[in-house]
């Protein structure tokens, strides 16, 4: 199975780049290990891209779907555990299959990352979730926490908001950065506790959640009770299997020039799991294209 661009990731710069590299007519096969869309997917409001405010995020990944599908594009939903470089082409394996690429993008993005706290993995679907607008209607009318100070921990509790009883919101730091207008709205809120300065320490409860012990940065610890927790704590990139053709830095992002393209020819990366400064939708869909367009660079050029 051959491909002029294989692409691993399904989310908007996967998908984007789908789109950029069908429109100069080469062949085009998205590997996804779940489904796609990526994390955008959960977003219950997307307000900040351009030309599109107040669109949800699956409608958002289901048009991105049928653009790059419609156009030809392939998807295989299985896991790429690995890439070959080959010379002259590159070598894409699955659990159970390898395609041959004249290049590949590596647009896997990043996973959820765990607050590190005893019996979260157990309590995961018993009151333990990383997905508001997946599981919050699950807690309609009760009381729950969100843990993190990122904007995706605000959009969270202010989505929870709407749906349960009460939400605490537990943060490490004393203030929010690069959040200010969420933080706002978010303290008109007569359900909402902020809880600044504060570590969640021990989940509580039999077979579910049922209490949470929050300790302080002073040392003082409190019981809140509460059936849900929703951790929003950053994002981990999914790098690893490709590391012996791209080049890591120390927090696992992938390093690459201002084409995307990686330490091996032929081999780009875009979205959210490189080394950048801004990881937000619309530059996601900026890397998929600008990684697009680089890789059909290349493969013309080896064609002359």
């Amino acid at each position: 199975m051959n491909y002029d661009v294989v692409i691993i990731g399904a989310g908007p710069a996967g998908m984007t780049a789908a789109v950029y590299a069908r429109r100069a007519n080469k062949t085009v096969l998205l590997l996804e290990a779940a489904s796609f869309g990526g994390q955008i997917i959960n977003a219950h409001s997307i307000e900040n891209y351009p030309t599109a405010p107040h669109i949800s995020g699956f409608d958002f990944a289901m048009r991105l779907y049928e653009q790059a599908t419609a156009l030809g594009a392939e998807f295989v939903f299985e896991k790429a555990v690995g890439i070959e470089d080959k010379g002259d082409y590159k070598q894409v394996n699955t659990p159970t299959a390898s395609y041959r690429a004249g290049t590949v993008i590596i647009a896997t993005g990043s996973d959820k990352r765990k607050l590190g706290v005893a019996r979260e993995d157990e309590l995961i679907g018993k009151g333990v979730s990383y997905c508001a607008t997946c599981d919050g209607a699950f807690f309609r009318g009760k009381t729950v926490a969100v843990a993190g100070g990122t904007r995706v921990a605000l959009e969270d509790a202010l989505y929870l908001a709407d749906v349960v009883e009460k939400v605490y919101l537990v943060h490490k730091l004393d203030s929010f950065r690069g959040a200010e207008a969420e933080f706002e709205r978010l303290k008109e809120r007569e359900n909402v506790e902020i809880l600044l300065n504060s570590n969640i320490t021990t989940l509580k409860g039999e077979n579910s959640l049922e209490a949470i012990e929050i300790t302080a940065k002073d040392g003082s610890v409190r019981d809140i009770s509460a059936s849900g927790l929703f951790v929003a704590v950053g994002r981990v990139p999914e790098n690893q299997n490709f590391s012996s053709v791209i080049e890591l830095d120390d927090k696992g992002y992938a390093v690459a020039g201002e084409n995307c393209l990686t330490k091996t020819e032929g081999i780009y990366v875009a979205g959210d799991n490189r080394v950048k400064e801004v990881r937000q939708l619309v530059t996601a869909a900026a890397d998929g294209a600008v990684a697009a367009m680089a890789a059909v660079k290349y493969l013309n050029e080896k064609k002359a």
